[in-house]
């Protein structure tokens, strides 16, 4: 009897804690609940801080870049440079493209499918390739050709004589290089 007496007196304490808790929780539910909402939104926050985004999200964003974006989605690239990569791409900017022969863009924008699928692929290398892991040598690109990567004394990087202006623009899927020069496959 002794054991079902002291069983009762437990489970009554419990009963007690529970129903105490429960009252506390319905007393400053509207304040809890603002600050849960508060804690999320914060959270999420920092993801979205945390998280920059694709390749194509981080040239999207950026008006350096919309002539590169313009060329991406003409020759329907938008998809596959936001996909799991990750890719290393060295992405000009429009005073890159404007500095091309006259007509040059505008043949390249004509054949969407052939010459500028061509010559954006040759700006992208398979894996996320940071400045410092470059070296001086031939790189592979996704187009089939090759890049002439030169790591200088000086830490500065050329890639087929152009310059890497910015490095290291980190994206969910790879990285970001920012080059002043727009790469021309060999015919």
């Amino acid at each position: 009897m002794r054991g079902s007496k002291l069983f009762r007196l437990i489970a009554l304490l419990f009963a007690g804690a529970l129903l105490f808790a429960a009252c506390s929780d319905d007393e400053g539910s509207s304040d809890d609940s603002s600050e849960e909402e508060t804690t999320t939104t914060a959270a999420e926050e920092d993801a979205a801080a945390e998280d920059p985004g694709t390749i194509v999200d981080i040239a999207a964003g950026d008006e350096q870049f919309s002539t590169l974006v313009t060329a991406v989605t003409e020759a329907e690239l938008a998809e596959t440079l936001s996909g799991e990569g990750p890719f290393t791409v060295f992405a000009p900017t429009n005073e890159a493209f404007e500095a091309l022969p006259a007509g040059t863009l505008d043949d390249l924008l004509a054949d969407p499918s052939g010459a500028l699928t061509d010559v954006l692929t040759y700006h992208v290398v398979d894996g996320a390739v940071l400045s410092g892991d470059l070296e001086t040598g031939e790189v592979p690109t996704l187009n089939g050709g090759t890049l002439d990567v030169v790591v200088n004394d000086d830490g500065t990087v050329t890639v087929n004589g152009v310059n890497v202006v910015t490095a290291d623009i980190e994206a969910s899927n790879g990285v970001v290089h920012v080059i002043d020069g727009v790469l021309v496959p060999e015919s």
